[in-house]
């Protein structure tokens, strides 16, 4: 499911207008992604839980030339799934 489907399948279940939907699931996904720039954790009880990890700077390789690179300090974020979630999958 892509972010078109998303919007069409929340559009129909809700009974929300597809614009309506678009605006939705547009401001769902920017609220989470401003709470994650911001350091912060969002949980969703039963859905799982959006984090930010911090990973050290590492000496890597290329691949083409097999030489030594340095791999800057980064932040990535992160999805643990909740319960509900790994059930309804299983």
């Amino acid at each position: 499911m892509n972010k078109n489907e998303l919007i069409g399948a929340v559009a129909e279940t809700s009974g929300l207008t597809r614009n309506d939907a678009t605006k939705a699931v547009e401001s769902v996904f920017d609220s989470i992604t401003a709470a994650l720039a911001k350091g912060d954790e969002v949980r969703l009880v039963g859905f799982g839980t959006f984090s930010v990890a911090k990973r050290k700077a590492s000496t890597g390789r290329n691949p083409r030339t097999g030489e030594p690179m340095a791999i800057k300090a980064s932040t990535q974020p992160k999805f643990k799934a909740g319960k509900g979630l790994k059930d309804s999958v299983n």
